[in-house]
């Protein structure tokens, strides 16, 4: 939702189309034009709903946080779920990125941009790395507190080389195409969960 209630489908269809391209090709490399061409209307359309493209940057970054956001909490707050289920439901969409020819995360793809990027989007970036940064952590910290994991590292560094390798396996993916990449990353870092 907007600052004003709820957003119109066409708003909705922009920002759908807008985090596509981002995943794609990346901010830079699209413009309103793109956008108009795909939904058959003028770029004053898009203008309506949002002011400027850093506009329709940063209501994308958030959609995209706040979607994730509420996944992972719903996720954290099911004490019935192991910690290994948990870190299986967070590798979901990763899988799914990696059986897409060209998407990557939303914000890894941003990443790779974030000097260019407008600093409210660069800000938004960064909060969405360290909310699942802090995720991760209290995941992997549940599961050693509850002897599901075992490893000689600390739980801030487990939780930081969890989040790299997967967001890194991404990138790789697109580059070769091996989809068989992100398997191997998430089969590895549950060994190294488990000692």
């Amino acid at each position: 939702m907007s600052a004003k209630g709820p957003r119109s489908n066409t708003a909705e269809e922009i920002l759908d189309i807008a985090e596509m391209l981002i995943q794609t090709r990346g901010y830079n490399a699209f413009s309103f034009q793109d956008i108009s061409d795909r939904l058959g209307i003028r770029k004053a359309s898009i203008h309506y709903h949002f002011a400027s493209k850093t506009a329709l940057g940063v209501a994308v970054v958030e959609r995209y946080s706040a979607g994730f956001t509420e996944a992972l909490q719903a996720v954290e707050a099911d004490e019935t779920k192991s910690a290994m289920d948990m870190f299986d439901c967070y590798t979901g969409p990763y899988r799914e990125f990696a059986d897409t020819p060209d998407r990557v995360c939303l914000c890894g793809a941003l990443a790779g941009e974030i000097l260019a990027l407008p600093v409210e989007m660069r800000e938004r970036v960064e909060a969405f790395f360290k909310m699942h940064l802090a995720w991760l952590k209290r995941i992997v910290a549940r599961g050693v507190k509850r002897g599901e994991f075992e490893f000689s590292v600390t739980n801030g560094q487990m939780a930081r080389t969890m989040f790299g390798a997967l967001q890194g396996a991404l990138l790789v993916k697109r580059t070769t195409g091996d989809s068989s990449q992100m398997s191997d990353v998430i089969k590895v870092l549950k060994a190294q969960l488990t000692g």
